[in-house]
C-alpha cells in the first residue's frame, strides 16, 4: 500500500487559467511543486486523482500551481479544500542534520539533563531557521529554534530530540 505525506492544501483558485492557491505544509516547496512532479489530490483520506504539476510560483504567502490537463478554473475549482500529498517513496535522501517535517513532528524533546520538555507539534518556517513548537503535558508551549547552539541531537528513529536549555528559552 502506498504511503502518502501531506505537502499542502488547496485553499482557493487564483484567476481563470486553472491556477490553485496552496497553503504549503512542506519543508521544500520548490522541490515538491517542481514542474513535472506527481502529486495525489485527496479529499480527507481518500485519493481522488493524481496530478502532474505544470507550473509553480509563489504569491504572497501562498504557492500557486497549475496541473497538466487542467487549463481553466472550471477543471480545478472542485478541488478547493483538497489536500496535496506526495508518495513517501518519492522523498530524496537529505544531508546530515537535515530532516523532513514528518520526521520531527511527534518527537519527544528532552533537556541535556534528561528532563522531558514536551512533544514537537508544529514547525514554523521563519526564514533564518525553523522554529519547533514543543507542547508539554501541562503548561504553555515552548518555541525552540533549530540552531546548533540549542539542538544537540535529533534521532527520528528513537523519536527523541535533546536540546541545551539556554536561559530564557522556555516559557514559564
Amino acid at each position: 500500500m502506498t504511503e502518502w505525506l501531506n505537502v499542502g492544501k488547496i485553499v482557493n483558485t487564483h484567476g481563470i487559467r486553472g491556477e490553485v492557491r496552496v497553503m504549503s505544509s512542506t519543508d521544500f516547496p520548490e522541490q515538491r511543486f517542481k514542474k513535472g512532479n506527481k502529486l495525489g489530490l485527496f479529499s480527507g483520506d481518500q485519493l481522488v486523482t493524481e496530478v502532474t504539476v505544470a507550473s509553480h510560483r509563489t504569491h504572497k504567502n501562498f504557492d500557486l500551481l497549475t496541473f497538466e490537463g487542467m487549463p481553466s478554473i472550471n477543471e480545478v475549482e472542485r478541488y478547493r479544500d483538497h489536500l496535496l500529498k506526495v508518495e513517501k517513496a518519492a522523498l530524496t535522501e537529505l544531508e546530515d542534520n537535515e530532516f523532513y517535517y514528518h520526521e520531527i513532528i511527534g518527537c519527544v524533546v528532552y533537556s541535556t539533563e534528561g528532563d522531558e520538555l514536551g512533544t514537537v507539534t508544529e514547525i514554523l518556517a521563519t526564514g533564518a531557521n525553523d522554529v519547533w513548537e514543543v507542547t508539554p503535558k501541562k503548561g504553555k508551549k515552548h518555541y525552540i529554534p533549530y540552531i546548533e547552539q540549542v539542538v544537540k541531537s535529533v534521532d527520528p528513529a528513537e523519536n527523541k530530540i535533546v536540546i541545551e536549555v539556554m536561559e530564557g528559552l522556555l516559557s514559564e
